[in-house]
């Protein structure tokens, strides 16, 4: 095969480009590897701490970068990583005033421009009454977490804010206000029939004090008082409760069945027990002495 001389020295061109694109590609390599190395020993810990060394060539020229530089990191909330904020510095943050939109509401808040819209929740629900978990906050058409500075948002004094209130945490506030509600009437009525078991509780003392000395009781009174505690209980089983609530719901109810026990073994008592017979003495009797009779005279 016979090759000419224009094409051979075309070749010998093509194989240096070659080598030369390579070696420009391997050394882009090593930049971006060193590169990328560098960044990682930056990035020492998530919100953690950074010492950041001179190189070995700078610190044996130069004697200021002979010693460590503590930097400390945070991550933001969009994922990027920042020299954290320190919260002692002796320069205090410009104040800002926001103005708060809720329906026909308005309100003024001031607030450092470094803080958080959690803590914008904070001073809000002050103000108008929301909860912070039950707020949303809308700044430029989007709704801004717990997380997010104000400073880095584009907030501004005199900036607008719009408040909505969450409807998942009204409905929610709904519901635990009903069942407060709901656990308020049961306790009222459980103490009520406390007060009720309380005197019947006497009166059935008093019974059993009477019935031990041997003085025999009206059984109407043992079946009326007996009739009263059932009544009780039956108040007692219509109260529905839960929690805390239904141990005194069930003490009361042992209380009302000791009391009915206690009344059906003082009426068994109260049969045996026989009733005193009062005798009266026989008196003598006198008859009236009658006057004497008296002579008038004019």
């Amino acid at each position: 095969m016979h090759v000419f001389k224009g094409q051979e020295s075309v070749g010998k061109k093509w194989r240096v480009d070659v080598l030369s694109g390579k070696e420009e590609t391997d050394r882009n390599l090593v930049r971006l590897a060193a590169r990328f190395e560098e960044m990682m020993r930056k990035r020492w810990k998530y919100n953690g701490r950074l010492r950041e060394s001179s190189p070995a060539s700078t610190r044996s020229t130069t004697s200021s970068t002979s010693k460590d530089e503590e930097i400390e990191w945070e991550m933001r909330p969009g994922g990027m990583l920042v020299q954290k904020r320190c919260e002692k510095s002796h320069v205090s943050a410009p104040s800002l005033r926001l103005r708060i939109a809720y329906g026909a509401f308005r309100y003024q808040i001031f607030i450092s421009s470094q803080a958080t819209f959690g803590e914008l929740k904070k001073e809000v629900a002050e103000e108008s009454g929301v909860e912070a978990g039950e707020q949303r906050l809308i700044f430029r058409g989007k709704e801004r977490e717990n997380g997010d500075y104000l400073d880095t948002c584009g907030v501004k004094d005199g900036s607008k804010v719009i408040l909505v209130e969450d409807p998942c945490g009204r409905e929610k506030r709904l519901l635990e206000m009903r069942r407060n509600a709901k656990l308020q009437t049961a306790h009222r009525a459980i103490s009520d029939v406390s007060l009720e078991v309380d005197k019947l509780a006497d009166q059935v003392c008093v019974i059993e004090k009477s019935i031990k000395t041997g003085s025999k009781v009206a059984e109407v009174q043992i079946a009326t008082l007996t009739e009263m505690l059932m009544r009780q209980a039956i108040k007692l089983d219509s109260i529905c409760i839960e929690g805390d609530a239904a141990a005194q719901k069930h003490l009361q109810g042992k209380r009302v069945q000791k009391c009915v026990e206690t009344l059906d073994v003082l009426k068994v008592s109260n049969a045996r027990v026989k009733p005193t017979v009062v005798t009266t003495s026989k008196w003598e009797t006198f008859e009236t002495p009658t006057l004497a009779h008296w002579e008038i005279f004019d």
